[in-house]
């Protein structure tokens, strides 16, 4: 029988909709509690039952940030699992999407992920344990389509910083892993912020890239539970992965990509190899 002394303590960001109410409605069902954070806290209240804490969070402000990382330490004591969830796509060629749009894209996806995780550490440090999932995308791995610059750029800084992190943290006692699924069926494509193409030259890549992608609301092959029973798996793993790939088309997408690298590297390692100073 679970134990409030037992019960693990989740911090999830990004969790009024999709993968993230997702990943706190399975981890209540795990007999876990949660402190649920967004920036829309009556979205959140909406659907909030026992076990989870609502608070207002704005991933991109750090006085924000810190106040709800507190205020989950002095509820619970502690947090246990960190889900930093938070994030939203821009699409259109990188030519013609604004500047702003794209500072924003990684305010958000990246700077809010380096915020909560920043604000976070300490408490799990201090405890020496701890397990920090970072949800990244197929697209920070390997991108699908032209017109994903801004996105794709913005998830593979989350990969890096989160690749390091790990080193960091392994020998505190503490946990990363990077999730990296395909296209989920949620709110996502429908909150995207998508960037007419207006030079004709990109045409048929973002133009046909963009109008995919939107035909794809609503039709998106991966079920946002099963994301989330992925998720709790790694996390209730004794030898949780650093990277886990979910959906079949992003492993069969991340698989491929790292057969051609291996044989590009492969076909150019003797220039590789002409770099060195003599020995």
């Amino acid at each position: 029988m679970t134990t409030s002394e037992n019960r693990r303590v989740w911090f999830i960001t990004g969790a009024a909709t999709g993968l993230g109410r997702a990943i706190a409605e399975a981890a209540v069902e795990a007999g876990d509690q949660v402190v649920a954070t967004d920036r829309d806290l009556a979205g959140l209240r909406s659907w909030v039952g026992d076990g989870v804490v609502p608070l207002a969070l704005d991933v991109t402000d750090r006085e924000s940030v810190d106040t709800a990382v507190a205020e989950a330490v002095t509820r619970f004591g502690r947090i246990d699992v960190l889900v930093n969830n938070a994030g939203y796509g821009v699409f259109g060629s990188l030519e013609e999407l604004p500047d702003e749009q794209v500072r924003r894209q990684f305010e958000t996806n990246t700077f809010g992920t380096w915020n909560v995780t920043k604000a976070v550490l300490p408490h799990l440090r201090a405890r020496r344990s701890g397990h920090i999932v970072q949800m990244s995308s197929l697209d920070g791995v390997a991108p699908e389509a032209a017109g994903e610059a801004a996105y794709a750029g913005s998830k593979f800084a989350v990969e890096g910083i989160s690749e390091v992190l790990a080193m960091e943290v392994a020998p505190l006692g503490i946990k990363v892993t990077i999730v990296e699924p395909g296209a989920v069926r949620t709110d996502f494509g429908s909150g995207a912020v998508t960037h007419p193409v207006g030079i004709a030259d990109y045409d048929e890549t973002v133009g046909t890239a963009i109008s995919w992608f939107e035909s794809l609301v609503g039709k998106q092959p991966n079920d946002p539970r099963k994301v989330a029973a992925a998720v709790l798996r790694a996390v209730d793993s004794p030898e949780p992965p650093l990277h886990l790939v979910l959906g079949p088309e992003a492993v069969k997408a991340v698989r491929d990509k790292l057969d051609a690298q291996r044989r590009e590297l492969d076909a150019w390692a003797e220039v590789g190899a002409t770099t060195a100073y003599p020995s």
